[in-house]
């Protein structure tokens, strides 16, 4: 099955808002709606709500950090939402970032892999139903069982940015969610992962022609992730570790005018999806040819195209 996501909730959107817009998201051709947890709306209500507004989409969280709940909660959580959409739920966990971790969630984030890899593996048994007491490297769990486990246990992904997490979806979960990436780079991940595993990624597009002003959009986001160690670190693994540096010493310097004009329009052309609305759908096809599985587009606004005609323009069906 061709697979062709979005991102929920919408930027500029409330998810109240978002209620039509979501269920007209079947018949436009999306296959999925993924959800995501920084800062904004947590990562499972939203999808809760697309449940029951567009029961034909599969459902998935790209991601809840692995350390910002305790393996419980986190288990049940995940058994909630297999109940609300049974057999269309996807976990998407992850290690997520120091600031997530400790700066916004008073959390630890050591161990990153490790945590993950637990997490994991802990989440396979309780949502099977099992009762678990194990003493993992990064916690221990005493006797945990949910009260009640879904009668099918969701697919678990992970967010994996290099080659060893990558390896571990590959392994050991049902599929990898990578970002921030060039249909090009799609490539290397994938030699990580082998031809089967399922590989899901976040792709920002903005559907405009005027391209400094997407530029500009661009840099400012690309700044702001690419400074953060595991994406610097990813980069570095694609290959724009030179080509980075100006940016990451002017950032470090805290001259964070400098830092976005040290990236290059190339790079943002890579990593960021525009033009017009036909364009932006053959890039993205782009990826799905270089063995992208499932692409989840995040419209994102320039004030040209509104989001709900960005998210219907966007389509496959469009084309």
């Amino acid at each position: 099955m061709k697979r062709w996501g979005i991102t929920i909730p919408f930027f500029d959107l409330t998810m109240a808002e978002s209620r039509d817009l979501v269920a007209e998201l079947p018949g436009l051709g999306y296959t999925d709606a993924w959800s995501a947890e920084v800062s904004g709306t947590d990562g499972f209500v939203p999808l809760a709500l697309a449940a029951g507004w567009a029961p034909e989409l599969r459902l998935g969280t790209a991601i809840i950090p692995v350390s910002t709940r305790g393996p419980g909660l986190l288990a049940m959580s995940a058994a909630t939402l297999a109940d609300v959409a049974p057999e269309r739920f996807v976990l998407g966990i992850g290690a997520s970032s120091p600031v997530i971790v400790e700066r916004w969630n008073a959390g630890e984030f050591v161990k990153p892999y490790g945590r993950t890899r637990d997490t994991l593996r802990f989440l396979r048994r309780a949502l099977a139903g099992e009762k678990v007491t194990e003493k993992y490297e990064t916690f221990e769990v005493r006797g945990f069982k949910l009260e009640r486990a879904p009668q099918v246990a969701p697919k678990i992904v992970l967010a994996a940015l290099r080659p060893r997490m990558l390896r571990l979806a590959a392994e050991e979960a049902d599929g990898a969610i990578t970002n921030w990436l060039s249909p090009q780079d799609v490539r290397k991940v994938r030699a990580e992962t082998g031809p089967e595993t399922e590989l899901i990624a976040r792709l920002f597009v903005c559907v405009s022609e005027d391209v400094d002003r997407v530029r500009a959009l661009g840099r400012r986001m690309l700044a702001a992730y690419l400074t953060v160690p595991v994406y610097a670190a990813f980069h570095d693994w694609l290959g724009r570790g030179e080509i980075l540096r100006p940016m990451h010493e002017a950032w470090a310097a805290g001259d964070r005018q400098a830092a976005l004009k040290a990236i290059p329009d190339e790079v943002v052309d890579d990593l960021v999806v525009h033009g017009d609305a036909a364009t932006c759908r053959a890039r993205i096809r782009e990826y799905v040819a270089n063995g992208l599985t499932t692409p989840v587009l995040a419209p994102i606004p320039d004030g040209e195209v509104s989001i709900p005609q960005a998210v219907r323009e966007l389509a496959p069906e469009a084309s």
